[in-house]
């Protein structure tokens, strides 16, 4: 059973950084992802990473200014965001890639103020 606990959010203003975290427990060798819903909206995947890391993937909006990394000693996925804008306000979350319905948690909420 794997269970994916998400941290790092906060309220930051345009332009500024944040750096996520996704602490997994139990098995880690698979492909994960970083998703993200704002309100109204469905959730979409905004990054992935290889078990290895050596293969990722971004969602045009934050190709370049976002950055997935893993490290497998720690069990432990990141998202760095840079050069935040409003329009990625938006709750965060990580999973599988594709992600596993029932492995979805709480999340972390990322307010970007203009």
């Amino acid at each position: 059973q794997v269970q994916l606990v998400e941290s790092g959010g906060g309220l930051v203003q345009a332009g500024g950084s944040l750096r996520l975290s996704c602490a997994v427990s139990g098995r880690f060798l698979y492909d994960m992802g970083w998703y993200r819903q704002a309100p109204g909206k469905e959730r979409e995947r905004v990054a992935t990473i290889s078990t290895k890391g050596d293969r990722t993937s971004y969602t045009n909006s934050v190709r370049g200014r976002f950055t997935i990394s893993r490290n497998n000693a720690n069990n432990t996925v990141y998202l760095q965001m840079n050069s935040l804008k409003a329009e990625d306000t938006a709750i965060y979350y990580c999973n599988l890639d594709p992600p596993e319905v029932g492995f979805w948690g709480q999340g972390t909420q990322v307010t970007v103020s203009s």
